[in-house]
């Protein structure tokens, strides 16, 4: 048996088992440590340590340490389309098995959502008082905005927009995973001015003007062409509008990179303000905006420019 059929009979071995089958389904879009597989799944820890032991050692998954935990996440390199798709429609369908552990798994993140963020900073955990969390003061901070109509590229899941969605006039979420996008709008359905919807950001499907504001928000790493991603951001971009850009900054830990799928190793403050001139943009602020304070420390940069307004004097 050729090496290459070894390797395809091998994967669709261990996929043929329905347990295996879940796991994988569940870190497809996601990364998961073993207790959290454990709490959704039912099935008891040593099997399922088992079972991603051998998908680790077939290559199928990915894994990174955080303290005292493993987080798994599916290699999507090692899997051919056709199975990506499989896994795609099994964790879409409507199968009694799946469809239950995607509700514990909705149920486990509702529950996390309620208490402290795994990643406070270490200044707000000495600092704690009941209920101060950086998810509580975020939503705080949001209820001051009033927005008008606002694009936000590379949405995901929509977990960030739906904290922006109640203060906008209307909020359109993108993204090329199709996946995501159908949970975005699960997630989103209660908000009547909130469209989310299949969009590659290099080609825009929307009029020169369409929003008042762009959000941008720790995607630029992943698109393929930076610059004319962002001269797209502008052309949609009203007069007067604005884009917001978290991103990170430029770090040498290539195997980061290719772990979590990036294409470009961050961007320091000066390149997004190039990039951002380029685009016909002025760069209000672009500077390292904080520090992670785990190992690699990396560091996040904040960037907002504004299109010019023609009928303001002082542009």
């Amino acid at each position: 048996m050729s090496t290459k059929l070894g390797t395809y009979a091998e994967v669709l071995t261990l996929l043929g088992d329905e347990n295996r089958l879940r796991l994988c389904v569940l870190l497809l879009n996601r990364e998961l440590c073993v207790s959290d597989l454990v709490r959704v799944t039912g099935l008891a820890q040593p099997r399922v340590s088992t079972h991603l032991s051998r998908m680790r050692e077939a290559g199928l998954l990915r894994h990174r340490r955080s303290g005292s935990q493993t987080f798994y996440g599916l290699s999507r390199e090692a899997l051919t389309d056709t199975l990506l798709k499989v896994l795609g429609d099994v964790a879409s369908s409507s199968d009694v098995t799946t469809r239950a552990d995607r509700e514990r798994l909705h149920e486990l993140d509702a529950k996390r959502r309620d208490g402290l963020p795994e990643s406070v900073v270490l200044e707000l955990d000495r600092d704690y008082s009941p209920g101060r969390t950086w998810q509580s003061l975020a939503l705080g901070h949001a209820a001051l905005l009033r927005l008008g109509n606002v694009l936000d590229v590379g949405s995901g899941d929509g977990t960030a927009a739906s904290v922006l969605a109640p203060y906008c006039r209307s909020l359109t979420c993108i993204d090329t995973d199709a996946r995501a996008i159908g949970v975005a709008r699960d997630r989103l359905g209660r908000h009547g001015s909130v469209s989310a919807q299949v969009a590659d950001v290099h080609a825009l499907p929307f009029h020169d003007g369409s929003f008042d504001d762009v959000v941008f928000l720790h995607t630029l790493t992943f698109v393929a062409d930076p610059p004319r991603a962002l001269a797209e951001c502008a052309r949609v971009l009203r007069p007067g509008g604005r884009i917001v850009l978290l991103c990170l900054d430029h770090f040498d830990a290539g195997d980061l990179k290719a772990h979590y799928g990036m294409r470009h190793p961050g961007f320091t403050s000066d390149q997004l303000r190039s990039m951002l001139s380029d685009a016909g943009l002025h760069v209000v602020n672009a500077e390292v905006a904080c520090r992670e304070a785990k190992k690699p420390h990396l560091r996040v940069v904040l960037a907002l420019a504004e299109k010019a307004n023609n009928d303001d004097p002082h542009r």
